[in-house]
């Protein structure tokens, strides 16, 4: 019986179908289904061609048209719908550099990376398992589809996806599939940055992560990986217990934290990260240091964003022997007196007013914050009158 992320894609299949070609659920929602996971994306297959599927839905997005691949938009959901294909050569490892379309599923099954991710499933919920995938899913085994040494060359980061999949499903990887890895694993270093960096932090972010990192470090793949590629030593650093990390400015906070002498700025630029992945880094890293000299208080709790906070609690348990939690955080924050600079009842404009013969310059900034951190840690009420009786025996300093 389909349950509801297939039910809510029912409407494509039963479309292309009317239209008299087939259509198949496809790949990892198939597997995850199997498995009994959460199912993310639901991705489609069929013997339309993708002129066709424009014609049949009113939202269609060209996104890979070239390659067979279009968006359908059903009820503001997005669905990867590609047409039954034979790939070329990949000279650019990456994409083939030509497709054939073809009506028939097999031959399109049979170009796929793993075994697990190359079923499909009608809409009446019946499985096409041409390779054992489920077999392999039983067996918690990662396996190529055919050739290992030919589907790594097609595209070396499957590599990474092997990687990837043991961190998220606990499964073993297939020794002749490890065996082909680690032929092809050099080719990692031709890959565009952006697609390793998405594939390691869900390695990291992997509930068996564990698993990931042991054949990140038995196979020497990280040895072809930005940062440890120069630091290769970096894998010793890694505790042996470690629990998923669940974004990529964690994984970077961590490693900075394990050796301080690569930036993060380093970190940064090697990984190609966005300015979001960075200040998170940095927050994270900060909060880190001011934990291990003052613990858990009020200016920790106040001064990091409490979108950080799970991310702080990961890290400081990946790297120390005590226990946090978020509720230990948000304990404190619930008691703070102020939630934001915003909220003191003085400010600036105050300041200059009683100030009047200081000209503007750091001593407002340095004032407020003096002021900010008294009331923030119980030492003054936010109250303008006790603030103002504060401040005249705490005069700021002018130069």
């Amino acid at each position: 019986m389909l349950i509801e992320p297939f039910l809510k894609a029912l409407p494509i299949l039963e479309t292309i179908e009317e239209h008299n070609h087939q259509a198949f659920f496809v790949g990892g929602c198939v597997r995850d289904f199997l498995l009994g996971r959460t199912i993310g994306d639901v991705d489609i297959t069929t013997s339309a061609r993708p002129e066709m599927i424009q014609k049949y839905f009113p939202k269609v997005i060209p996104v890979g048209i070239e390659h067979g691949t279009v968006i359908v938009r059903n009820e503001d959901i997005s669905y990867e719908v590609t047409t039954f294909r034979i790939d070329g050569d990949y000279s650019d490892k990456r994409h083939p550099d030509s497709v054939m379309f073809i009506d028939k599923i097999d031959k399109d099954l049979e170009r796929r990376d793993f075994t697990i991710n190359a079923l499909a499933m009608t809409k009446d919920g019946e499985i096409i398992d041409l390779f054992d995938g489920r077999g392999d899913l039983n067996q918690k085994v990662i396996r190529t589809v055919g050739d290992g040494y030919e589907r790594f060359k097609e595209d070396s980061l499957r590599i990474i996806r092997a990687l990837r999949f043991s961190s998220q499903l606990g499964f073993m990887i297939h020794e002749d599939t490890l065996k082909d890895m680690k032929l092809v694993m050099q080719d990692i270093g031709s890959l565009a940055v952006e697609r390793i960096s998405n594939e390691f932090a869900k390695l990291f972010a992997g509930k068996y992560v564990e698993t990931g990192i042991s054949y990140l470090r038995t196979t020497g793949i990280y040895k072809y990986l930005p940062i440890f590629s120069e630091h290769p030593d970096m894998m010793k650093h890694i505790p042996n217990k470690i629990t998923p990390l669940l974004s990529f400015g964690e994984v970077i906070a961590l490693f900075h934290l394990l050796e301080p002498n690569i930036s993060v700025k380093n970190w940064v630029k090697a990984w190609k990260c966005s300015n979001q992945i960075k200040k998170e880094a940095v927050a994270l890293i900060q909060a880190y240091d001011y934990y291990v000299n003052n613990g858990i208080n009020n200016w920790l709790v106040y001064s990091l964003e409490e979108s950080y906070y799970n991310g702080f609690v990961r890290i400081v348990n990946v790297l120390q022997n005590k226990i946090v939690t978020y509720d230990d955080l948000i304990k404190v924050r619930n008691k703070l007196p102020i939630q934001s600079r915003n909220e003191l009842d003085i400010n600036g404009n105050d300041l200059i007013h009683m100030f009047p013969d200081n000209r503007k310059g750091p001593w407002l900034h340095k004032m407020l914050s003096a002021i900010e951190k008294e009331v923030v840690f119980d030492g003054l009420k936010n109250k303008k009158s006790e603030i103002k009786d504060w401040i005249k025996c705490h005069p700021p300093e002018t130069n």
